[in-house]
């Protein structure tokens, strides 16, 4: 086949597991093919497809996720290695940044706490926004921690970013303006698909019978100085109950909505 009819027939066969299969099927043969989706959809597609792309394929029918089999995934302005152990960061979690630049405006936080930091995603997303700050990365898991590392180092902001290993505790000192936190929120009854709930840690995904076991510790180790704030990502259907969270622990909270108008993010500061 031609790399256009490869893309065709993949994509007709990927609909069956996939809500985009059209660009599961670009990426794949991009990856296939050592090149950007971006150069692929502007070259010539009438060349042989790569022998590798039909396992790509068939690895991505079975519902490995796209980024556990390419390695990689873009979020907000950079590009982060990911694989297997590993949360792959979501569109909906930029949504976290998008309400810290709105805190800030033209100003910059100094001191940047990251909680769960899983691939660096959110830190590193946040120093490649602010060049004067710098931040510190917390997670429990050794392999979370490792591709903190390497991303940070990737990027050029290893002098910057400090991965370790740690808990919620880390927002306790008070010595962050800036906390960014996406835990885990999942009920433990809630279905979640094959690529999610077969492949990625059930650790940074479940949180107890009702989704808010971790918001439970997080609200009262928070510490924050009097201009900083704390944007932590919910589940679409969270919001009230983990703002009374926050509030009962004196905190002032706003939700902000993602791109699809979903509760995504709340921003949490000192009562004005």
């Amino acid at each position: 086949m031609t790399i256009a009819q490869a893309l065709a027939d993949a994509a007709h066969r990927l609909s069956s597991v996939s809500g985009t299969p059209r660009l599961d099927a670009e990426l794949l043969m991009a990856h296939a093919l050592g090149i950007t989706r971006e150069k692929l959809l502007l070259g010539r597609r009438d060349g042989e497809t790569p022998s590798a792309f039909e396992s790509l394929i068939e690895r991505r029918h079975a519902h490995e996720p796209v980024a556990y089999i390419t390695g990689h995934r873009e979020f907000w302005t950079i590009d982060l290695a990911v694989g297997p152990g590993v949360l792959i960061p979501r569109p909906d979690s930029e949504t976290l940044i998008e309400a810290a630049i709105a805190h800030w405006g033209t100003g910059s936080p100094r001191r940047i706490l990251d909680l769960g930091t899983g691939s660096g995603a959110l830190l590193l997303a946040a120093l490649a926004e602010w060049p004067d700050a710098t931040g510190v990365g917390v997670d429990l898991s050794d392999q979370a921690l490792a591709v903190a590392r390497a991303n940070a180092e990737r990027l050029g902001m290893a002098d910057r970013a400090m991965i370790v290993c740690g808990s919620w505790d880390a927002a306790s000192g008070g010595a962050y303006d800036l906390i960014l936190c996406n835990p885990p929120y999942i009920a433990e009854s809630e279905p979640l698909p094959p690529d999610v709930a077969d492949y990625e840690p059930a650790t940074a995904l479940y949180a107890g019978a009702d989704g808010l076991d971790e918001y439970r510790r997080i609200a009262p180790a928070l510490r924050l100085p009097a201009d900083g704030i704390a944007c932590v990502e919910i589940g679409a259907s969270q919001a009230a109950a983990v703002r009374a969270l926050f509030e009962a622990e004196g905190f002032r909270t706003q939700v902000r909505s993602d791109l699809a108008g979903h509760h995504r993010c709340i921003v949490v500061s000192h009562l004005k």
